[in-house]
């Protein structure tokens, strides 16, 4: 057996490095997407274009806006004079959002009356109009306690301000709440995703398309030799990426790693299990190398949208919630976020661990089986 196994792997290994091509797809492509991605996937808002509609033109009025600036959250891309100019900048995406200011404004603030600020942002983008009217209400209602206290403390002196509440924040495992150390772990897992998936998925295809499956199957070779000897160079190709977009992660980006490398490293064995059992399930039961590409992005995209790396599954319907438990990179995501962000260990994350597990061993089974010795 093992005879066997050692001459299947030379064989693989060969046909894998023999295409300068591969080497590139394999080890150079994957960090050039982690360097693209973790610049590209970022929630963090800085410096939201915004336009000014000031009817007002007062000294509070202008006050304000300097706030918004100040900020660093809006840059100030244009004053408009008239609502026309305003709406036409929005529809062009020139900006995101147009601060407007009705005339008496600033005699509205300094007769006590609630002085209005109109704020008009392109919800099309409803995560970033979420954030900019989050932070304009935070900008406007500081500005107006400002206000209030200063002409308190006019009109009567030094008074005794009634008492408030201070909320004091600390947030845990990413303290500056920075969102590429929430994604630039994901970016790891999807990226292993797809290199060893689309790599094992036209496996057994090729073969078949070049005509040395025949030769195979007139060998003793049996189904679980052949599908180890298929999957162990994409399990090491694997822990290469693995290995590689983590440097970039944690020596470009900056991205702490908490926990251990080796719980790491072994929750990476599990992973790969589901992700090459699935793309050489694919593999077996596809003809050409091109369905089993379209079917490789079939299953890719839908669990990287059904894996939480974007959009929390707890808002998802809950029937799809439950797909999501079929899903191997929603547990891989849970795993590599505690490891990198938290430092947790086995005690916390062995559901996940088991899970994988079990979805690796389902898939690799069902492979094996369809494999069979005959040619179809």
């Amino acid at each position: 057996m093992f005879e066997r196994m050692k001459y299947m792997l030379f064989k693989e290994f060969i046909q894998i490095f023999r295409d300068p091509r591969m080497k590139f797809v394999i080890f150079v492509s994957p960090v050039v997407q982690v360097l693209v991605f973790g610049y590209a996937a970022t929630n963090d808002v800085r410096q939201v274009p915004i336009a000014v509609y000031d009817l007002d033109n007062s000294v509070t009025s202008r006050e304000l806006v300097v706030r918004f600036v100040r900020s660093g959250y809006f840059n100030i891309v244009t004053f408009v004079q008239d609502e026309r100019h305003a709406i036409e900048l929005i529809d062009r995406d020139k900006v995101r959002a147009v601060l407007r200011m009705n005339k008496g404004f600033e005699s509205d603030v300094g007769a006590g009356r609630t002085a209005q600020l109109q704020v008009i942002v392109d919800g099309t983008d409803s995560n970033m109009a979420g954030i900019v009217l989050n932070y304009s209400t935070r900008i406007a209602e500081e500005f107006s306690r400002e206000i209030l206290t200063t002409r308190l403390m006019r009109l009567q002196g030094l008074v005794r301000i009634p008492g408030q509440i201070e909320v004091q924040t600390r947030a845990w495992f990413n303290e500056n709440l920075e969102s590429r150390n929430f994604y630039v772990p994901a970016i790891i897992a999807n990226l292993v995703l797809l290199t060893t998936m689309l790599l094992t998925s036209m496996a057994v295809v090729r073969e078949k398309e070049i005509g040395t499956l025949e030769q195979i199957l007139v060998t003793p070779i049996t189904p679980v030799e052949f599908i180890l000897g298929k999957t162990i160079p994409f399990i090491l190709i694997g822990f290469a990426n693995v290995s590689l977009i983590t440097g970039v992660g944690v020596f470009w980006f900056k991205v702490p790693i908490r926990g251990s490398l080796i719980l790491l490293f072994l929750a990476t064995v599990l992973y790969l299990m589901t992700t090459l059992g699935v793309g050489l399930l694919i593999s077996t039961i596809s003809q050409t190398q091109q369905q089993a590409m379209m079917s490789s992005f079939f299953f890719t995209f839908p669990a990287m949208l059904l894996s939480g790396f974007t959009f929390p599954i707890t808002s998802m319907p809950q029937v799809i919630q439950w797909l999501t438990y079929l899903n191997p990179l929603r547990y891989f995501l849970v795993i590599i976020r505690g490891i990198f962000l938290k430092g947790v260990g086995v005690s916390i994350l062995w559901p996940q661990m088991v899970a994988l597990a079990l979805i690796g061993l389902t898939v690799l089974g069902l492979a094996s089986r369809r494999f069979q010795k005959t040619l179809t």
